[in-house]
This record gives C-alpha cells, structure tokens and sequence, in this order.
C-alpha cells in the first residue's frame, strides 16, 4: 500500500512539469523557467521544481521496534549556463539508504552511479557516519535530473523532524507522512509562523491508518550565512515525536514524555562499569593540600580541562553513551560525555556529589519540554554542594569555577537524580561580566605617538585569551604577546611589557606596556594631523544583504578611554564627530572632548545579547557606517 501510494503521489506531482518530457534537452520552456527562477533566486544555480518527502512506520517484531522509511523525490532544474552539484545522503549505524537513483527528465536511469564512502569532519575525530552521493553536472540552463533517495531508520527514536527548506530554492516542497493506527505519533509544527503552509489530514480507510499533508510554494534555500542561528531557530520544520505504539492490546511507551528521555539516557548511563581504581591516586594528589572544598573542586576540574583533549566522537549508541571514566584519564582524551563522565567521577572520589547533566547549547532552540533526542547536544556535570548547583563543563578550556560560556548560559539542563531526574537553568552572565578595558596614555614626539597603555579581560574575554595563550609553545608565547598587542601592525612598537599570572585562570587578566606608533601624525605647517584611535573596533562591520542574524561567540562590554596631551603651543582646532546608539540588543558610542590640557576620547561598546537581529541591521548599518566614517577623521591641532 505504501509503495503505491508514494507512486501515485510521485506520478500526479511530476507528470506535468516532466514526465511529458520525451526528451533530455532542454526545451524553449524550460530554458524560459530557468531564466526566470534564476531572476527570482540569483544566488542559487539549482533549484527544485518539484520536492516530495514521503514518511512510512512498521514495526519490526525481532527487536520490538518502530521503524522509518522516509522517501525522498526530487526534480532539479539548472539556473546557469552550467552547474556541477554533488547530491548525497547521509546513513549511520541506525539508518541504511535502500535506494539512490538519478534519472534524466524523461525517466531514463542515468550513469551517474552513487559513490558510497565514509563521512569525515574536522569537528569530529570518530564517527559511525557514512555518505552516499553523486556528482552532477548540468550541461545547459533548464536541464533536469529527478532523483530518488530511500532511507530507512531502524529505530524511530532517531528519525526526529523533516525541514521545509534544503540547499536549494524549492517551486512546491510536499511533506506526507502516513501514521498507522497503532503508533501514537505527534507532529509538532516548529516556525510555521509567517509562512503559507497548506495542511491537510485524511484518514486511510483501507488500513486505518492517518496521512497527514503538508505543502509550501516557492520557498527560499537555507542561507549560507556564517554566525547564524541554529537551524531550530529559522526555518519552518516537522518534530516527529514517537510517543508510544500498541499491539496486541500491548502499549508500550517510547518518548511520551521527559521522564521517558530522561529513562533511556539513564539506562545507558547506568551500564557504566566506571571503576576508578586507575583515577584514585590522581584524585589524592589534587587534593592532599588543597585548604578547602572549594579549592578542591578547582584542582580536579582544572586539572580535567588542562590534560584532557577534547575530541568529538560520534559512533552509534556512543554518540549518546559516556565513555568509561578510566579510559578517558588513561587515554588523556574525551568527547563531551566522556570528559563530564570523568569530572563526575574524580570528585566523587573526592567526596563530593557530582551528577551528569545533558544539555542543548544554544545552537539548539527547544528545551526539555520536548521529549527528543533532538533536544540536547552536549553533556556536562553538575555538582551540588550545600543548597548550590554548580555547573562544570571540562570542554571549556580556562573558565573558572562558576563561569559558564555564553553557548550554554540560559539553557535548560537534564540532571541525573537516580531514577528521577532534575531540570535547572544555567545562569546568564550580564555584558560586563566579559568587560574589557583599555587605557592609553599618550604624547606626541615629533611625528611619533608614545606613551603607556593598561588592558584588563574579564570573564570571557579573558579565558579566551588565555586559551590562545595556553595552545602556543613556551618559545612563541612572548612573540605572541608582542603581536597581539600591537595586532601585527609593524607602525606599532610594543616593549615593556607586563602581565598579571597568565596560569592562573581565577585572575582577570591584567597587561600594561609602553607603546611608540609611527605613521599617525602628519605636520602641515602649523598644523599637526593626528589618527588617534589604533583599534577601531567594528570599522566597516556591517550587515548587508544578510537574511538571518548575527550571532557573537559571547556577550561585549568593551570600554576604551585614550587621553593625548596637548603639545605646548598648540590649541585643538577640529575634533571628529562624537556617535551614539541603543537598542534592546546593543549600546555603543563615541565621544571626543579636551579636558584641560589633553583631548580625551571615550568609547563604549556593549553587545548586550551576544545578537544583532535582522530588524536592526538598518540601524546598525548606518551606525557602522558613521563609525567607520569617524574614524577616518583626524585630530586637528594648530599653533596657538
């Protein structure tokens, strides 16, 4: 019944844009549709005519589980003189592609033969993905493929939402999922919000089975837009929550609810032989002469992040199991749930109640309320210690105890609690917490600019700083110094250079030097032209023709404040424009005055949400733009 029914739907979607097509070449018509979608979409080559996903349960009676077929049918038209795609299709240990075919318009098989290889990442050190693809190439604007793609999921648990949107610009997108009366499966509609999303849901009467139908017109590609939002966030798309299925008058639950993901987590979890005999000698050594609890807590979970290497690992059911803790401190190397597996137990040896924490970091829109294995992507540990919940997350290298990094801050967590489970928050950090500081103190010596500049970091700032610091080897640590202080810039001459403990990650960072800068003054005369700003922080920032918003690593609280005597004889004729701005997400300014006898400069940047939003990119354009103008301006000082 399925098969004919895709076929039926596959047959009344395509016949009348192709399958009357008797011929490969394109014709006046297509050629026309080209040239007009390519209008439409003139950032893309390929686009997609036509795009059905047809979605398919059984139930396999050898392992009690819910199975998934998902079919995918497609019809390419290329935009371009020419193009050359790859078309692929990723499979892991819980899933296997059954079919990947390319036809030509006119339904012939053509010789592009799929290519079936393992999936490699620089994100990842070990995976159990695989990837099944061809390379086509489109000779002529208006020529078509078809493609069909059949995937199946051996466990409904990790087949967990279908997108509207693909990598290319999509005519008519169709969504239709068939849910046999036995499984009790929500579907749960994710951005729907401003789109013309057509719905429609009959019942089978043959099978009794629920066919829901979703479609959508002329909808955009997935932007190619780095610093943006997570997919969750953006674009219109499906949860498939499996909660439960019933035969035989038998229901058994699969994810109806928290406590089920939170029980199946557990389980595996509770597998963890985590004999720790290997780790106990290290454990007394990190607190034989520790003064306190929480100097304890500080050396085992600093020692974690300092000799352990994070390394993502993703390899069937190890991509949700931790590793055991003593493999993880034998082998000096850990993904996420390793590393926090560790943590936990090492301050259990310590004496302390330390519990593992699945979170979804930022990236990820949905919380906890939402029972899926799409909810979360990371693992970390949490420590309770007298009423306080403490969150540590050995993957963040150099953050203190009690800092936590702007991917995580706000984020629901999932804390391990025996067979019940805890649900938190982390905290969020204000913008000052990261603050960052500046001071120069300057004079002019000729056509040289010299004086002394004092920088502090906090939070954020500082542990990525020190992180950078921490990866160079000891001989290039001093150069790297020099070059971050003078930002590679050879006009600018750093010496002197001082700074609080760089080892010691619970000290804001302090850094004072002197500093000697050529090329910034020019003398006229009597006049005397002067480039005061050396950093110029967001010149040029701006963010045009972008569709999504700007998301920073970490929230910014950056202030500066430069003070330039006046040499002697000389008045201030001209000082640039002073700008300022503010918004629910951003504060900035700049502002020039003379205070007695040196011209002060003042500046403030605060990015309050670690975002800049699309519905203030014109605002922030123009203040960019005026930004970057100020600083082009120039000092002006003449002979009194």
């Amino acid at each position: 019944m399925t098969k004919n029914l895709l076929f039926i739907c596959f047959i009344a979607i395509f016949t009348s844009t192709v399958f009357s097509q008797k011929k490969i070449d394109p014709t006046p018509e297509d050629i026309t549709i080209a040239k007009n979608l390519k209008e439409q979409f003139p950032d893309d080559d390929i686009a997609l005519d036509k795009s059905l996903d047809f979605v398919s349960f059984a139930f396999n009676k050898s392992d009690d589980k819910v199975t998934v077929n998902h079919n995918l049918r497609e019809s390419m038209i290329n935009l371009n003189s020419r193009s050359d795609i790859q078309k692929y299709s990723f499979y892991d240990g819980s899933s296997t592609i059954t079919n990947f075919s390319v036809y030509y318009k006119n339904k012939r098989l053509t010789k592009f033969y799929p290519k079936d290889e393992a999936y490699t990442s620089n994100d990842l050190f070990h995976n159990d993905s695989r990837v099944k693809y061809v390379n086509l190439d489109f000779p002529q604007q208006g020529y078509r493929y078809l493609t069909s793609i059949d995937k199946k999921y051996n466990d409904v648990k990790y087949f967990t939402k279908l997108y509207f949107n693909s990598e290319y610009p999509t005519l008519k997108k169709i969504i239709i999922i068939k849910v046999p009366n036995w499984l009790n499966l929500e579907l749960k509609e994710m951005n729907f919000e401003g789109y013309d999303i057509q719905r429609e849901t009959k019942k089978n009467e043959k099978d009794n089975s629920i066919i829901y139908t979703f479609s959508i017109e002329n909808i955009s590609a997935m932007y190619k837009e780095k610093n943006s939002p997570g997919p969750t966030y953006i674009y219109p798309h499906i949860l498939i929550l499996a909660k439960s299925y019933t035969f035989k008058n038998d229901t058994k639950n699969l994810f109806s609810s928290t406590k089920d993901l939170y029980k199946w987590y557990h389980s595996l979890t509770e597998s963890l032989k985590n004999d720790n005999t290997a780790l106990k000698s290290k454990v007394e050594e990190l607190i034989k002469n520790a003064k306190n609890d929480e100097e304890k807590i500080k050396n085992i979970y600093y020692w974690v992040q300092d000799n352990i290497r994070y390394i993502a690992f993703e390899d069937g059911i190890a991509g949700f199991k931790p590793d055991e803790a003593s493999n993880v401190f034998n082998k000096k190397y850990g993904d996420c749930k390793g590393m926090a597996n560790l943590t936990k137990q090492m301050l259990i040896e310590a004496g302390f109640d330390a519990r593992l924490t699945w979170i979804g970091t930022k990236r990820i829109a949905y919380n906890y309320s939402i029972p899926s294995l799409s909810v979360d992507n990371h693992m970390i540990c949490t420590l309770l210690k007298d009423g306080k919940t403490i969150f540590l997350d050995g993957t963040e290298k150099f953050n203190a105890l009690g800092e936590y990094a702007n991917r995580i801050q706000g984020k629901q967590v999932l804390i391990e609690d025996g067979d019940n489970f805890i649900l938190k928050h982390v905290p969020n950090n204000t913008p000052t917490f990261n603050k960052q500081k500046v001071n120069y103190s300057l004079v002019l010596n000729g056509d040289v600019i010299e004086g002394s500049v004092n920088k502090s970091f906090n939070g954020e700032s500082r542990s990525n700083l020190l992180y950078y610091f921490h990866t160079l080897k000891n001989d290039k640590k001093d150069s790297f110094l020099e070059n971050y202080l003078n930002r590679g810039n050879t006009n600018i001459k750093v010496s002197n250079i001082n700074t609080s403990d760089l080892s010691n990650r619970d000290l804001n960072i302090e850094m004072s030097h002197d500093i000697a800068v050529k090329n910034v003054v020019s003398n006229f005369d009597d006049t005397i032209y002067i480039d005061i700003d050396l950093d110029k922080e967001f010149e040029n920032f701006t963010l045009d023709n972008r569709k999504t918003n700007y998301i920073f690593s970490s929230k910014k609280d950056i202030e500066s404040t430069t003070k330039l005597r006046i040499p002697d004889g000389y008045v201030v004729s001209s000082l640039p424009k002073n700008a300022e701005i503010s918004s629910e997400n951003y504060k900035m300014s700049i502002n020039f005055s003379k205070e007695g006898n040196a011209i002060v400069y003042n500046k403030a940047f605060k990015i309050k949400n670690a975002e800049i939003e699309t519905k203030d990119f014109d605002e922030w354009n123009a203040f960019i733009k005026k930004l970057s103008a100020i600083y082009k301006e120039q000092i002006t000082l003449t002979k009194n």
